[in-house]
């Protein structure tokens, strides 16, 4: 069966939000507004997989290395440091909000630095989440320390989770993970380099994931014709990736100009139109 249009029930999405849809064709929808004010208004247990990088609240004055060349780090308002109390606050909320929208089966995704990740840990926890895996990616090309301080920061985290009431029927693509890994057990730590020039044809993102991290984290949790969303979707790898492999997309963000080289960057990205459900190897944990 060939999927020609988005599932219903994530579409279903209250009148007055039309003014906030900034893209939409058959496979995609994408809005441009606040994302707790948009989460609100899906159907509940209606995603399959959620994929999140919230902000890291790291705009404050410091610098960093891009390029080879010492930069600000500060990014926009968006990214504007808040206390702990407010951070934590603000990662329990969203949490909070994915979690009604996430099918039983489903799982989420969060990825972070050490300036959120802890904070969205115990987060996932209070909002009733069960982590499954805390994924470590290493990067073969960081960006130096240049105050010379303290090692050189060269990872980020990922925590995989699901609903604790939904039991041990989420997805799990263990058959196809091994493959993919020479025949042998995929491990947590995951190696690789930032993300290409080539992936930021269209404009860049200053936490833009490379291509191939996605692409493991969708092909591991979901099936085809799965609802994924990122209510944090900037310059839309998540969508980019899921379309590829024929999964439906939800993308939220609240920047004009970063969903702007997300619809460049899905345009230009062919849904593979022979994908079915289930043609790829499945299992459950």
């Amino acid at each position: 069966m060939v999927y020609s249009m988005l599932p219903p029930d994530i579409t279903v999405v209250a009148e007055n939000a039309t003014p906030y849809l900034y893209f939409s064709d058959r496979y995609t929808r994408l809005f441009c507004g606040d994302t707790f004010e948009l989460l609100s208004r899906f159907k509940e247990s209606s995603v399959d997989m959620i994929f999140a990088d919230p902000p890291y609240f790291l705009s404050n004055g410091g610098v960093t290395c891009r390029a080879g060349k010492m930069v600000s780090v500060n990014v926009a308002s968006w990214d504007e440091g808040k206390t702990p109390a407010q951070r934590h606050d603000f990662n329990r909320r969203w949490l909070a909000a994915c979690y009604r929208l996430l099918k039983p089966t489903g799982t989420i995704w969060v990825s972070g630095t050490l300036h959120n990740i802890y904070s969205v840990g115990m987060a996932l926890e209070q909002e009733g989440y069960k982590i499954l895996n805390n994924i470590t990616w290493q990067k073969t090309n960081p960006p130096p320390n240049l105050r010379c301080r303290c090692f050189t920061h060269s990872t980020e985290t990922l925590l995989w989770a699901r609903k604790k009431s939904g039991g041990l029927q989420y997805v799990f693509n263990y058959d196809l993970m091994r493959e993919l890994n020479g025949g042998k057990q995929m491990k947590d730590v995951w190696t690789g380099a930032l993300t290409s020039k080539s992936e930021k044809f269209a404009g860049t993102h200053p936490t833009q994931k490379p291509e191939y991290l996605l692409e493991r984290i969708v092909l591991a949790s979901t099936n085809p014709g799965a609802v994924v969303l990122d209510p944090f979707c900037g310059s839309g790898t998540t969508g980019v990736v899921a379309r590829r492999h024929g999964r439906f997309f939800v993308g939220i963000d609240n920047v004009s100009d970063y969903l702007s080289i997300a619809r460049k960057r899905l345009e230009r990205e062919i849904w593979p139109e022979t994908s079915t459900r289930g043609s790829e190897p499945s299992g459950q944990a």
